[in-house]
């Protein structure tokens, strides 16, 4: 057991040029966007990403994936100037070494090939389906209290992460969410607004479900805490948790059966996708 970094500072080399690689491509982008009098949201919807990936995208926080280029350069007519810029970001991924402590490494690297994601949150939203602001939030709250490098770092590789949920094929992610992790401000008012209407961007995407579990359930079988259950590609299901600085990665067949089984419980217990969406969309309207 752990401490839990998601970022490990040691042998940063190549990390600052490929920063500076996408930043220069976001800001690129941004030009493009605006010179089309497009917003971040309507370009967004043209390419089937979230407002919130678009923005990040363009400060180079998130890793601009090669089809997203090829299909943002022929929307905005930029001459081919994105396109090139996809086989650079191609090389800067394979160059860029984030290294993950060894605790999380292994579920890191798993995390890349999965075909199936499954997660029972009850204290905060899943790291996947976190905004910017939201993250780097639970990142600056943290005791004790982390410096401003690192947090940033930890951000960038939260969102690094989430640049799976956007592969060919996706993963299948399904999420089942505490109705009080939606009334919990934070990082205030607009950034769990912020977050909300994130939520309602990535239930848009064919391959995500989020169902919210409501403070009425009464035979609540989520009583143990939260998890998350991973299905690589060509090899059994296994689940991880994390609680208090601890990790645990459980491979054993019967552990992880047994979790499954209550997931399932979870999963009908909770809202359907359509009841959740329309209580977010009521929460929005009465902040």
């Amino acid at each position: 057991m752990a401490a839990r970094p998601e970022w490990d500072t040691e042998d940063p080399a190549g990390s600052e040029e490929v920063a500076d690689l996408f930043r220069a491509i976001g800001r690129q982008i941004k030009a493009a966007r605006e010179r089309a009098g497009m917003s971040q949201k309507e370009l967004g919807k043209r390419t089937g990403y979230g407002e919130e990936q678009i923005s990040s995208m363009e400060r180079g926080r998130r890793t601009p994936q090669p089809e997203f280029l090829v299909a943002v350069d022929e929307l905005l007519n930029c001459g081919g100037l994105l396109a090139v810029a996809a086989e650079d970001v191609e090389r800067a991924k394979t160059r860029r070494r984030v290294r993950h402590p060894e605790w999380f490494r292994d579920y890191a690297k798993l995390e890349t090939k999965a075909v199936e994601l499954c997660f029972y949150s009850t204290l905060t939203v899943p790291g996947l389906l976190q905004t910017e602001a939201y993250a780097r939030t639970t990142f600056a709250v943290r005791q004790p209290l982390l410096d401003e490098e690192t947090i940033e770092q930890r951000v960038a590789a939260r969102l690094e992460r989430q640049s799976i949920l956007s592969n060919w094929p996706p993963p299948m992610v399904t999420a089942v969410i505490e109705e009080s992790v939606l009334h919990r401000l934070i990082g205030g008012t607009d950034v769990q607004r912020g977050q909300l209407k994130h939520l309602l961007e990535l239930a848009g995407l064919r391959n995500v479900s989020i169902q919210v579990l409501p403070m009425s359930c009464q035979d609540h079988a989520g009583m143990d805490g939260p998890f998350i259950l991973l299905t690589p590609k060509g090899r059994p299901q296994l689940a991880y948790m994390e609680v208090q600085h601890v990790s645990k990665l459980v491979t054993d067949p019967d552990e992880v059966r047994i979790l499954a089984a209550r997931y399932g419980n979870i999963r009908s217990q909770a809202c359907t996708p359509h009841e959740s969406l329309d209580l977010i969309e009521r929460m929005l309207g009465e902040r």
